[in-house]
C-alpha cells in the first residue's frame, strides 16, 4: 500500500473560501464515484459552507473533555477503520485537545497519508511557521497555531484560493464570514486593507515560489537546458565601471513590465585577478541592485561571454542587459567585444539589450578570451614558439640549405608545436611569420614578396592550409579536454559525496572543511536563521579565514532553502563550480538535520530511560523502601505501648527488629543514592594502591561467616582502585549471591592474578541466569526470576557495574561449573615497584636496579 497524497487549499485569510472550495471538490469526486468522507470540517455557522456539507458521509466526532468543557475532534481512529479513499480534513494547523492521540492536526494528517489515504485539508498563509515574524509584523497577531513548512512543500498539489481585500471586506460585512456582533471589531483590526494586501502578496510569493520550485525540478528530471520564459529573469552584465548603476536601473525598469520579474546583477572577473573594475563602484552597484529587489552575484570566468551565458542559462533568464562597448575603436582589431560575442552565441531564447551611457568608447573594454583555458604559462609558451621559432628556424635554414620541401615541412612543425604549446592564436601567427619568411628568403626571387614558381605559390598555399588546419584541430581538442577534464574532477566530487550521503559518515565540520579544501577558500560556513527578519547564527564552520555574519558578506553564499546558506571567504568561484557548490550546500543542510535529528534521539532516549528509572524509583519507595519502614515502626510502636508489659527477650527481639530495619533501609537508599551518583556522572573515584585482602574483609561485615568463604592469596599483586567504591561493589556481588544461594550452601569469593590483571570471583550455587538474561541484569531496577519484592530495588548489580567501570575495570556474568552464577570483577593490578639486586652498605658496593618487566 503506498502513501496517500495531500492537496491543499491555502488562503492568505479566513473568509477567503477555502472550506468552499475543498467541500465543491469533494462533490466532484462523490460525483465520479470516489469514495469521499469528511474527516473534519468546521463551517464556523456560515450557512454557503454549512449548505455544501449535505450529501457527502461525515464521520462521527470524538468527545473529549478539558478543563470541565467538552470539545469535539477528529476521530483518528474511526477514519482510519473507515479507510476512504479521501478523507476531508479542515484546518491543517489546528491544535488537538489535550488527550487526542496527536498534538496537532497535521500529524493526525500524516497517519492518515501514512495508511494510504488521500486527504485534502486548507491551511491560510500565517499559520505557516517559518513566516510568524512576519506575519506578526504585518497584524500585531501573533499566531500560535502553525505548521511546519515542510509539511505544507511535501503537498502533491496546493492550490491557491484569492480573494482581492474589498471583496473579503464585503463578504465580512454581509455576515458571511464572522457573526454581526464581530464584523466591525474585525473589520478595525485584523482585516483592515494593508493588512489583507500584505497577507496577500505573502500568499502569491510562497506560491510562485512552490511553482518555480515546481519548475526546477521539472527541468532538470527531464534535462531541459533551453530556456523557458515563464518569468522574466533579467541578468544585468557588470564590468565594474560607472555605467552599471545606468545598467542596474534599465533593468529595473524592464522588470517592472512584467509581473514578478526578477533582476540578477552579475560581475564576472578573470582568474587571473587582473581586472580593472573598483571595489568601490562594484559595493555601490551592489547595494543599488539590493535596494531595488535585485540579487547580485560575483563569478570568475576567463571567457567572459561564455561565462556570462553560462550563468543566464543556469537561472534560466529572458534577458541580458550589457552596455555599449568602452573600448575604442582600434581596439576592436584585438576581437570582438563582448556584447558582440554574447548578442551572436545568445541563441533565440536569449534577448540581449545593449543600453548606452556616457562611458561609450571612453576607455578600455575587454576582449573575448579564448586562450586562457589553457593556461597562462602555456598560452606565453605558445606565444614565445609561434612568433620567435620562426626567426630561430630561419637562421638556421639560412646557413644550412634543405630544399624548399624541407623547408616548408619544418615551418610546418613549428607551427603545429605552437598550436599544441598556445592554441589557436599562436599557431595563426606562426602560420603567418613562417609564410612571410618563406617567402622572403627561400621562395625565388629571394628578397622579394613576388614568386616566380606558381609550384612555390601552390606549396606556401598549402603550408597556410594545413597550418591553420591543425591549429583549428588542436585548440579544438585542447578545450575538449579541458572540459573532459573538468567534468570527470566534477563527477569524482560528486561521487564521494552520494557515497558518504548514504554512508551517513561525514560531520558537518567534516563536509565544510572538504569543501574548504575542494574549492580551496580560506573559510566555510553554514548560516542559518529562523525566519526572514531574524539574525544569521552559524552552525558550523570551517577554515580559518575571518566569521561571516551574513551572506552577503562572503566572497561566495549558496542559497539553501528559505532560511540557510553555504558562505565562503577566500576568492570567488567560476559560474561552472557553482553547481557542484549546490551539492554541497545541500548536503551540508541534510548532515546538519541528521545531527539534529540524532541529538533529538538522544535526548528522547534520555528522558525515556529517566522516565524509566524515576517510574521504578517511584514503585522502590512506594512498596521496597516501606517494608523496612513498616517494620520499624510497627516495632517502635510497639514498645511505647503502655498497655503491654514486654519481658526483657521482646524488648530485644524488638530492638533487633530495629535495627535489622534500619540497616536493611540504609543499604537501600545507599544504593539509590548510588545509582544517583552514577546516573549524572558524579562519581569521582580516588585511587590508590591497596591490597584485595585489606578490602574484601570489610566488605563482608554484615554477612555471617559459615555463608562466605575467602581465597584470597597473600602473594596478589596491589590494585589501583579506590578503596570504598570498591568495598560497596563486592559487599552488592556477595549479598546478591547469598540472596540466590541455596540454604546450606556458602558463597565463594577468590582471587587471583591474570597478567597486568587482578580478578575477583564471586561464586554461588543458585540457580543460575541464561546468556540471554545476563547482560540484563546489570540495569537498574531489574530483578531475575521470582526474587521477592522485598528483597531489594534492583540495583545492587548496576551499581557495582557502575562503580567496578568508574575505576577502570569490568563485571560480568558467568555460568558456574555444575550450576549456579560466577561474578567476575576484573581489577587493574599496580605497576610493580622495581627490585633491587645487591645492596649499597658501608663498603660502597654498587647498586643494580632490575628493569621492569616489558
Amino acid at each position: 500500500m503506498g502513501r496517500g497524497k495531500l492537496r491543499i487549499y491555502l488562503g492568505a485569510a479566513p473568509g477567503v473560501g477555502k472550506t468552499y472550495a475543498m467541500l465543491a471538490e469533494a462533490h466532484r469526486r462523490v460525483e465520479r464515484g470516489t469514495d469521499c468522507v469528511v474527516a473534519f470540517v468546521e463551517h464556523h455557522g456560515r450557512p454557503r459552507t454549512e449548505v455544501m456539507l449535505s450529501g457527502l458521509e461525515e464521520v462521527p466526532r470524538r468527545v473529549l473533555e478539558h478543563r470541565g468543557a467538552r470539545f469535539t475532534e477528529m476521530d483518528l481512529d474511526a477514519v482510519l477503520a473507515r479507510h476512504p479513499k479521501v478523507a476531508l480534513v479542515d484546518e491543517l494547523a489546528h491544535t488537538n485537545v489535550p488527550g487526542a492521540r496527536n498534538a496537532k492536526r497535521w500529524q493526525d494528517v500524516e497517519e492518515l497519508l501514512a495508511a494510504g489515504i488521500d486527504v485534502v485539508s486548507t491551511v491560510n498563509i500565517q499559520h505557516l511557521e517559518s513566516l510568524g515574524d512576519v506575519v506578526e509584523s504585518i497584524t500585531g497577531v501573533r499566531q500560535q497555531e502553525t505548521v511546519p513548512d515542510e509539511v505544507v512543500r511535501r503537498a502533491d498539489q496546493i492550490e491557491l484560493v484569492d480573494m482581492s481585500p474589498q471583496a473579503l471586506r464585503r463578504r465580512m460585512a454581509h455576515g458571511n464570514v464572522y457573526r454581526s456582533d464581530k464584523v466591525d471589531a474585525a473589520l478595525s483590526n485584523y482585516f483592515r486593507p494593508g493588512n489583507l494586501t500584505a497577507l496577500r502578496e505573502l500568499a502569491l510569493l510562497w506560491v510562485a515560489d512552490r511553482v518555480d520550485a515546481y519548475l526546477k525540478q521539472y527541468r532538470s528530471d527531464h534535462r531541459v537546458s533551453r530556456i523557458w520564459g515563464s518569468r522574466e529573469r533579467i541578468v544585468v552584465g557588470l564590468t565594474g565601471g560607472p555605467e552599471g548603476r545606468t545598467l542596474i536601473r534599465r533593468a529595473a525598469r524592464l522588470a517592472e513590465k512584467g509581473a514578478g520579474g526578477e533582476v540578477l546583477a552579475v560581475y564576472i572577473a578573470r582568474s587571473d585577478g587582473l581586472t580593472s573594475a573598483s571595489p568601490k563602484e562594484l559595493a555601490v552597484q551592489r547595494t543599488l541592485v539590493e535596494d531595488l529587489g535585485g540579487t547580485f552575484h560575483h563569478v570568475v570566468g576567463d571567457d567572459i561571454p561564455a561565462a556570462l551565458l553560462d550563468f543566464a542559462r543556469g537561472v534560466n533568464a529572458t534577458q541580458i542587459v550589457l552596455g555599449s562597448s568602452r573600448r575604442k575603436t582600434w581596439q576592436y582589431v584585438l576581437g570582438p567585444g563582448v556584447g558582440t560575442t554574447v548578442a551572436r552565441e545568445s541563441g533565440p531564447d536569449l534577448d540581449v539589450h545593449i543600453v548606452t551611457h556616457e562611458e561609450v568608447a571612453k576607455g578600455r573594454g575587454l576582449p573575448v578570451a579564448r586562450g586562457a583555458r589553457l593556461g597562462r604559462s602555456r598560452s606565453l609558451w605558445g606565444w614565445l614558439t609561434g612568433l620567435g621559432g620562426p626567426l630561430l628556424l630561419t637562421l638556421f635554414l639560412d646557413s644550412v640549405h634543405l630544399g624548399l620541401a624541407n623547408d616548408v615541412l619544418l615551418y610546418l612543425a613549428l607551427t603545429v608545436a605552437a598550436a599544441l604549446l598556445g592554441g589557436l592564436y599562436p599557431a595563426l601567427a606562426s602560420a603567418a611569420v613562417g609564410s612571410l619568411l618563406l617567402n622572403w628568403f627561400f621562395t625565388p626571387p629571394l628578397s622579394r614578396i613576388t614568386i616566380s614558381d606558381p609550384k612555390n605559390i601552390l606549396a606556401l598555399a598549402i603550408f597556410v592550409g594545413v597550418a591553420v588546419s591543425v591549429a583549428s584541430v588542436v585548440d579544438l581538442a585542447a578545450r575538449r579536454t579541458h572540459q573532459a577534464a573538468r567534468l570527470r574532477a566534477e563527477s569524482e566530487i560528486l561521487s564521494f559525496l552520494a557515497g558518504d550521503v548514504l554512508r551517513g559518515e561525514t560531520s558537518l565540520e567534516a563536509l565544510l572543511e572538504r569543501v574548504r579544501e575542494t574549492f580551496v577558500m580560506e573559510s566555510a560556513a553554514l548560516l542559518e536563521r529562523e525566519s526572514e527578519v531574524a539574525p544569521w547564527t552559524c552552525a558550523g564552520r570551517a577554515g580559518s579565514g575571518p566569521p561571516v555574519g551574513r551572506p552577503e558578506d562572503a566572497d561566495v553564499d549558496m542559497p539553501v532553502g528559505d532560511h540557510m546558506a553555504l558562505a565562503l571567504t577566500g576568492r570567488v568561484l567560476p559560474a561552472e563550480d557553482r553547481r557542484v557548490l549546490a551539492a554541497f550546500a545541500a548536503q551540508a543542510a541534510v548532515v546538519l538535520d541528521r545531527r539534529r535529528l540524532r541529538e533529538e534521539a538522544d535526548q528522547a532516549r534520555a528522558l525515556a530511560e529517566g522516565n524509566r528509572i524515576r517510574t521504578a524509583l517511584l514503585a522502590a519507595v512506594s512498596h521496597d523502601l516501606r517494608t523496612p519502614l513498616a517494620g520499624i515502626k510497627a516495632a517502635v510502636s510497639s514498645l511505647r505501648s503502655d498497655d503491654v508489659a514486654w519481658s526483657e527477650e521482646d524488648e530485644a527481639a524488638l530492638l533487633e527488629g530495629i535495627e535489622e530495619g534500619a540497616d536493611r533501609l540504609d543499604h537501600l537508599v545507599g544504593n539509590l543514592l548510588d545509582m544517583s551518583r552514577l546516573q549524572t556522572g558524579t562519581v569521582t573515584p580516588l585511587i590508590r594502591e591497596i591490597d584485595i585482602d585489606e578490602v574484601v574483609p570489610m566488605a563482608l561485615g554484615g554477612v555471617p561467616d559459615a555463608e562466605v568463604e575467602l581465597d584470597i592469596p597473600e602473594t596478589l599483586p596491589m590494585v589501583a582502585v579506590d578503596p570504598g567504591l570498591l568495598e560497596r561493589a563486592v559487599a552488592n556481588l556477595v549479598e546478591n549471591a547469598v540472596k540466590y544461594s541455596p540454604p546450606g550452601t556458602s558463597v565463594l569469593v577468590a582471587a587471583s592474578a591474570l597478567g597486568d590483571r587482578v580478578e575477583v570471583r564471586t561464586v554461588d550455587r543458585g540457580p543460575g541466569v541464561p546468556d540471554e538474561a545476563k547482560e540484563r541484569i546489570f540495569e537498574p531496577f531489574q530483578r531475575y526470576g521470582d526474587a521477592p519484592r522485598g528483597a531489594g530495588v534492583g540495583l545492587g548489580l548496576a551499581v557495582a557495574r557502575g562503580f567496578a567501570e568508574a575505576m577502570g575495570g569490568t563485571l560480568d556474568a558467568e555460568d558456574t561449573p555444575g550450576g549456579g552464577l560466577t561474578m567476575v570483577l576484573t581489577l587493574r593490578a599496580a605497576r610493580p615497584a622495581p627490585q633491587l639486586i645487591g645492596s649499597t652498605g658501608p663498603t660502597g658496593a654498587t647498586t643494580e636496579e632490575r628493569p621492569p618487566p616489558c
